[in-house]
């Protein structure tokens, strides 16, 4: 390669060298100052499109997760109703199948009350959890009503237990499925931090000797001038 003092061919591609280890710099140091060797789309296009795609199905996930989570709770308050309810009820039949007396009449409506409050009650925002059962007995309650409102919270109460079973697998799948997509999320656009450290120190490096490169390539003119001086 020809000396020449118009054009510093040598200052020119150091010149390109250290721009190019710089532009690599700033790539490796984005990745490990967020995390993310995919960024955005310029990163990788592809990429990029396929985690956004699986970003919106999380979002939905977790919508799906909290209603599963609100018809847990609905479960809940009314199996919690139904075990009062369920009491009361065992315990007007046996009254029920004994003497009859005023005491007997008032403990009868008693635990006739306690029966309807709870049923009132199991309610969560704004849902009743016990809108199956159907409750039939009067003021002064029969053995008969008794046994009808029996039979009317098992069946309640055993589809409210079938739900909540359901739910609680619905909730258990919902999460391993959030879990797998959120790990192949990761996999698509996270940065391997120990590789990208490594790769940091020697880019900086490469900078440190770009630099020094350049600096004697700038030399070339003041070497040609010194040969004019002997």
């Amino acid at each position: 390669m020809a000396n020449s003092i118009n054009t510093n061919v040598g200052a020119m591609v150091a010149l390109q060298n250290l721009n190019a280890t710089g532009r690599d710099l700033k790539v490796t140091q984005d990745r490990v100052s967020t995390g993310l060797k995919i960024g955005s789309a310029k990163d990788n296009g592809a990429i990029w499109a396929i985690s956004q795609n699986q970003k919106a199905n999380m979002g939905v996930l977790n919508a799906t997760r909290n209603a599963l989570q609100r018809t847990q709770s609905v479960n809940d308050v009314g199996l919690a109703a139904g075990d009062t309810i369920m009491d009361a009820l065992r315990q007007m039949k046996e009254l029920a199948a004994g003497p009859a007396s005023t005491a007997r009449d008032a403990d009868l409506a008693a635990l006739r009350t306690e029966v309807v409050a709870a049923k009132a009650a199991a309610v969560f925002d704004g849902t009743a959890a016990l809108s199956g059962l159907t409750l039939t007995i009067s003021a002064a309650p029969t053995a008969g009503e008794i046994d009808v409102d029996l039979a009317s919270a098992i069946t309640a109460l055993q589809a409210l237990g079938t739900s909540a079973k359901s739910t609680e697998r619905s909730l258990t799948f919902n999460d391993k499925l959030q879990d797998a997509i959120e790990s192949g999320i990761g996999n698509l656009i996270d940065a391997d931090l120990a590789k990208e450290s490594a790769r940091l120190t020697a880019l900086q490096t490469k900078q440190q000797l770009g630099v020094q490169a350049l600096s004697i390539a700038n030399q070339s003119g003041s070497i040609l001038l010194g040969l004019f001086r002997n």
